[in-house]
């Protein structure tokens, strides 16, 4: 991106450039993988420990702390982006992992089960490539139309998928068990936490753009405004559990869905820095009604598969949750940026230069920077467009979300209409996860 209102680019990224973003992106591979390995510890956690009601308890104690994180992580990294610069937020998690690494070798005890095979890199590097030829074809098309290299990308991405499927079905230990399919509620289940998890990453990605880049707000003030989406999706988990023992599990979790399809109908009447209210109304919606989904989808995705076959169908679920993730800054993000492209193709002002143009059309948060190397009239003409192209992206991908989130709603409460909740083993007793852990491993 230029930096310079003039016509002169900014030179190209070379190779040090590159290593330095990987090395950037590290931390944020560390986060997601925090944020999402409780689901694959649970059923170990469970089947080792055989926790009772009483147990139970310290495990819903260290799902708090990621809800804790979760809380705190938006005000301390808004905190620190008002006061040091943008690469600090980077360094909150460095103390952590110190400590990680001091007492993890002198407090927990190292496990090693010699009977289970190494993973296999190549279905691993197979199944990266893809997602990423598939996001990357995606993006171009969203850029540039559908051209020979978005389309090549997204064919190799394909054709990757259908090699990886063919090569689990020949593995002995395959990196994954295509046979828990089998199971429709497996299936049915796993899709929709794919598809939850998409739909609720989406809306953050806009709401937190408008918050910053509309609205003007400040990262610290923006962070606390995200507090109500955090607060709503605790809310709906913690009730999920309750509602669940009291009405049939595939109402609960349409229910949920309609509710977030009315957050996701409520963020299309955002048109402007006013409506802030609005949209932080909606995006607590649609937290709230993801709230179930949130609480119940892994262990119904993990009660759907076999007893022995448990640990791999959490890892399933959590490997879900991340390409939701990833999908929805590829297809949303993708959608929402075509139309902010197409919308301010048209209605920049008269006079600005070639170079700022393209810089503006390359996102919002560029033609805010852009827009204050301009004279004053030039570059509040800019701003007003770009923010308006912005905010009806943001409408249209919020009408995408709502049709989606109704079609959610209704496979819920057909497909999943016999499909139960998982309930803890009474106290003291194990159950069968338990059993097959003690098999496998005595």
């Amino acid at each position: 991106m230029s930096t310079d209102a003039g016509t002169t680019p900014a030179p190209k990224a070379t190779r040090r450039e590159w290593l330095g973003l990987v090395v950037l992106a590290l931390p944020t591979m560390l986060i997601a993988m925090g944020l999402t390995v409780l689901h694959l510890a649970l059923p170990t956690i469970t089947a080792d420990l055989r926790p009772g009601n009483t147990e139970l308890l310290w495990i819903g104690a260290w799902t708090g702390f990621f809800g804790l994180g979760t809380v705190i992580g938006p005000l301390v990294g808004g905190t620190f982006l008002e006061l040091f610069w943008w690469g600090s937020v980077f360094l909150l998690g460095v103390p952590v992992m110190l400590l990680l690494i001091v007492l993890g070798p002198l407090v927990l005890p190292e496990y090693r089960d010699k009977s289970v095979s190494r993973p296999d890199l190549i279905s691993a590097m197979m199944s990266i490539v893809g997602v990423l030829a598939l996001i990357f074809g995606l993006k171009r098309i969203a850029e540039d139309g559908l051209r020979p290299d978005s389309g090549i990308a997204i064919v190799v991405g394909l054709a990757l998928a259908a090699l990886f499927i063919s090569r689990q079905r020949r593995l002995e230990q395959p990196l994954v068990d295509l046979s828990l399919f089998r199971n429709g509620v497996f299936g049915t289940a796993l899709g929709m936490l794919v598809l939850a998890t998409l739909l609720s990453a989406a809306s953050q990605f806009f709401v937190m753009q408008y918050l910053q880049l509309v609205r003007g707000l400040p990262p610290i003030q923006a962070g606390l405004w995200s507090l109500p989406t955090t607060i709503a999706v605790m809310i709906g988990a913690m009730a999920a559990p309750g509602l669940a023992s009291r009405m049939k599990l595939s109402k609960l979790l349409a229910g949920g869905l309609v509710v977030t399809a009315v957050g996701m109908v409520a963020l299309t009447r955002v048109s402007g820095p006013s409506d802030l209210y609005v949209a932080v109304t909606g995006a607590a919606v649609i937290g709230l009604g993801l709230g179930p989904m949130v609480a119940l989808g892994t262990g119904l995705i993990v009660g759907a598969a076999p007893p022995e076959r448990a640990g791999a169908a959490s890892a399933m679920a959590s490997t879900g949750t991340e390409l939701g993730s990833a999908l929805a800054i590829a297809v949303f993000g993708s959608i929402g940026f075509a139309v902010y492209r197409a919308q301010l193709a048209d209605r920049l002002p008269e006079g600005l230069p070639a170079p700022v143009v393209e810089t503006a059309k390359d996102s919002l948060a560029a033609a805010v920077n852009v827009a204050r190397e301009l004279p004053a009239a030039q570059g509040s003409g800019l701003l007003s467009v770009a923010r308006e192209a912005f905010v009806y992206g943001l409408q249209t991908t919020a009408i995408v979300g709502a049709v989606l989130a109704m079609l959610l709603a209704i496979a819920a409460a057909a497909l999943l209409r016999n499909a139960r909740t998982p309930s803890p083993p009474p106290s003291g007793e194990p159950d069968n996860a338990a059993k097959s852990f003690e098999k496998l491993h005595n």
